[in-house]
């Protein structure tokens, strides 16, 4: 499995994002598709999942801003940002989560102004 995490930048606050993850290999066992972050000096943390059956999952601090959703024939998955707070700003992942293993992918840049 194979992903490949895009749309980060620099955007205003209160502004918007779309970050895509586009997973490819076998994707049939997948679990979830998550969204994590990792803000300097700070732990990666979860943002958001998706589950295999589409039940999307969001942590409170993003809750009513952000949106998980997929597209299945193009096999990505998207976090939809808005509302983007200067706490936001982080390298976002996306992870595959797997009966057997994860896989995580690159990381995509998120800077937001204040």
């Amino acid at each position: 499995v194979q992903l490949q995490a895009s749309g980060g930048g620099l955007v205003q606050g209160g502004g918007s994002l779309t970050l895509s993850c586009a997973v490819s290999g076998s994707t049939h066992n997948i679990h979830y598709i998550g969204w994590y972050r990792q803000a300097p000096g700070n732990e990666r943390e979860l943002v958001g999942i998706i589950m295999r059956g589409g039940t999307t999952n969001l942590v409170h601090t993003v809750k009513g801003r952000f949106t998980i959703s997929r597209d299945d024939a193009k096999n990505t998955t998207y976090l939809q940002m808005n509302s983007l707070k200067f706490e936001d700003t982080a390298v976002y992942y996306c992870k595959v989560e797997t009966m057997d293993r994860s896989y995580w992918g690159q990381g995509t840049l998120v800077t937001v102004s204040s």
